[in-house]
């Protein structure tokens, strides 16, 4: 019995612990991983960082990306009142109808209401990115390779081109981004944007934060589900350990 609770135990520790080496998707090159506090099995949110990195989406990235698949009303989640979110909803302008003469109508934004985007349609979008569609950010931590640290790494992996790189126009230089090329300038630098709960804005820390944020988009019933997941494994656990022992006792007289 003991033997069995010993390769349990590993194979536990080999799928939930060991670290592993995760690489930029076409360019072989190691991300700069962080620890995130909702990694791991036990892991959750840093409430304030989610904060922070959603007043950075709001006030930097907002202006070419959209969240969605995200309600106002889902920031309660992050520690938001209704109140803050009716004033956050009212901010923006949301077109509604028809009325009963027929026609559209614009409005001011209610906590039910999806986030607005920046842009009416998608022609209009790559019209003001010089014909680079800026990706929705609801679902961008799940879907490019390596995650979170795929996220931070390129916002932080801007460089001048290195000699003899054949750039094309209106690119920046990227050492993450597949290609090296990629439309977006850098947008993050030290004090961008100022924290409204004291702590120093860095470019690494506005990184952090904003990418936490969009971990969070992209699935906010992370907790809830590792909560299940944890009770699950030991319910799991203590119905292996009572039938290793109901086993022995059945078997202990067998020869």
């Amino acid at each position: 019995m003991p033997n069995n609770l010993l390769r349990l135990a590993l194979v536990l520790y080999f799928i939930f612990i060991t670290p592993t080496k995760v690489l930029s998707a076409s360019n072989n090159v190691e991300l700069m991983q962080q620890k995130w506090p909702f990694n791991g099995i036990f892991g959750r949110f840093d409430e304030s960082s989610l904060q922070r990195g959603f007043q950075v989406y709001r006030e930097v990235c907002s202006a070419c990306h959209g969240i969605r698949h995200v309600s106002y009303r889902d920031l309660k989640a992050i520690g938001y009142s209704n109140d803050e979110i009716k004033v956050i909803a009212a901010d923006y302008e949301v077109m509604d109808g028809p009325d009963d003469n027929g026609e559209m109508f614009d409005r001011e934004g209610r906590p039910s209401d999806k986030f607005i985007g920046p842009y009416e349609n998608d022609k209009v979008a790559r019209l003001a990115n010089n014909g680079a569609y800026p990706p929705d950010l609801s679902l961008i931590v799940k879907a490019r390779a390596g995650g979170a640290d795929y996220i931070y790494s390129l916002l932080n992996g801007y460089k001048e081109f290195p000699e003899n790189f054949e750039a094309s126009e209106g690119m920046y230089y990227n050492e993450y981004y597949p290609g090296h090329q990629i439309a977006m300038p850098s947008i993050l630098m030290d004090d961008i944007v100022e924290y409204s709960d004291g702590t120093e804005a860095t470019q690494s820390q506005i990184a952090k934060d904003v990418t936490s944020f969009l971990a969070w988009t992209a699935e906010p019933e992370l907790e809830e589900r590792k909560s299940l997941g944890v009770k699950t494994l030991f319910f799991l656990i203590l119905i292996t350990i009572m039938l290793l022992g109901v086993k022995r006792k059945v078997w202990k007289d067998v020869e």
